[in-house]
């Protein structure tokens, strides 16, 4: 989540995220950005500290008061001393002064989410018979092997963190394509009926199991 209230700057962060193969939001003013980074749907928070409605300080205390442990790189152009050491004191987790290089922002992006435990999982993710390969999006049953598409690694990586949990189409919907798509309920219908084909094919004991009007869960048969 770009929390920025410079339009072009933002922009600039959301394409440079973009293509390092995030996919990210923006707000431009700081209540919407606690409305949003609340939502707990993000793995990293890009935010500014002069920001209209509510400034970044603020937001980062009220959004670490609330129990979110989500990283934070502060963004500012302040560089002194007390400035940095209110921001760290704050609850964020790094903190970069403007103006600063794209290669730089993106080393800090990779350092943080790198620090979430989710990530430092194997590259082999299990769930019943079915291994899923991080590194090369191989999902792999037996000894019957597939690829998948980028979207289709995304979801099924999320479905098998979370073996045996309900997940609500609205998580999968904001968790992969974000707060700003176009995208529907039917997009994630699409990429599940994928994926069950794909499970068919490896003749895999797990099924994506519906629960209507609910979500989805993986189950494993026996």
């Amino acid at each position: 989540l770009i929390v920025e209230d410079e339009v072009r700057l933002a922009d600039m962060l959301r394409r440079l995220l973009h293509r390092s193969g995030y996919t990210t939001d923006v707000c431009h003013d700081g209540a919407a950005g606690l409305d949003n980074a609340l939502s707990g749907i993000y793995d990293l928070l890009v935010l500014d500290v002069m920001l209209p409605k509510m400034d970044g300080l603020t937001l980062l205390r009220t959004l670490r008061a609330q129990g979110s442990t989500v990283p934070v790189l502060l963004l500012t152009a302040k560089s002194e001393l007390q400035d940095r050491v209110a921001g760290l004191d704050s609850g964020a987790d790094y903190y970069l002064t403007k103006p600063f290089e794209g290669e730089e922002l993106l080393a800090c992006v990779r350092a943080l989410t790198r620090r979430q435990p989710e990530l430092h999982d194997p590259d082999i993710l299990t769930c019943g018979d079915l291994e899923l390969n991080r590194s090369t999006f191989q999902l792999t049953c037996g000894g019957r092997s597939l690829h998948l598409s980028r979207k289709e690694f995304d979801m099924m990586e999320l479905l098998m963190r979370n073996c045996g949990l309900v997940l609500t189409k609205e998580s999968l919907l904001l968790k992969l394509w974000g707060y700003e798509s176009d995208a529907e309920d039917n997009n994630v219908e699409v990429y599940i009926s994928f994926l069950r084909r794909k499970l068919s094919h490896l003749h895999s004991r797990v099924r994506i199991k519906t629960l209507r009007m609910v979500g989805y869960c993986l189950e494993v048969g026996t």
